[in-house]
């Protein structure tokens, strides 16, 4: 890669290939949380295997149902709130859903500082599948960020990249309940722990 991190655009992201975008990930800065509030549009970028894309085709690639924005607000120092925003290409209809509480943590990619997005602490398909993204800061305005889920640790080891960008849109508004006890892991919901 012979562009630095704070010369790129959001075109350059949607070239680069899963394993190039993992290597960019790694030398990227945490955002804060502050920084992290309000609604950032997304888009999915290349998917690292054949499974992957079909899973990303349909969950936020599906042309009747499209993923366009996810959504965070900071409730203290420590954490927040956010959600998804899927687009009805039929009616026009813009639906909230898949919420997720925020943390500043470390990325499974290499246990550094990341926004982590934590799907596991709401009812919800997302939460029984694990699901748990980390992002990083390009440059400010534009994000990298990496989808995890799955029931085993080489499920979870299966990078989902996409590309968070600052809009002027403010959070809406919370959606979703959430479990009661925090964070279960998939066997606690199934009472096999």
């Amino acid at each position: 890669m012979t562009t630095t991190a704070s010369n790129l655009q959001a075109t350059d992201l949607t070239t680069m290939s899963s394993e190039e975008l993992i290597v960019l990930f790694r030398i990227l800065e945490c955002p804060t949380m502050a920084e992290m509030t309000g609604e950032f549009s997304g888009t999915p970028l290349r998917q690292p295997n054949l499974s992957r894309t079909a899973l990303a085709l349909l969950k936020v690639r599906n042309p009747f149902y499209l993923w366009r924005t996810k959504g965070f607000r900071q409730i203290d120092e420590n954490s927040g709130r956010g959600y998804n925003v899927h687009h009805w290409t039929l009616t026009g209809k813009l639906v909230y859903r898949d919420p997720m509480t925020t943390q500043i943590a470390p990325a499974r990619i290499d246990h550094k500082p990341a926004f982590q997005l934590d799907y596991r602490t709401f009812k919800g398909t997302n939460g029984l599948v694990n699901l748990v993204d980390d992002v990083r800061r390009v440059r400010p305005g534009l994000y990298l960020g990496f989808g995890m889920l799955g029931f085993t640790y080489a499920q979870q080891r299966v990078m989902q990249p996409f590309m968070l960008e600052g809009t002027d849109r403010p959070y809406a508004g919370d959606v979703g309940a959430m479990i009661d006890g925090g964070v279960q892991s998939w066997a606690q919901r199934k009472g096999r722990e």
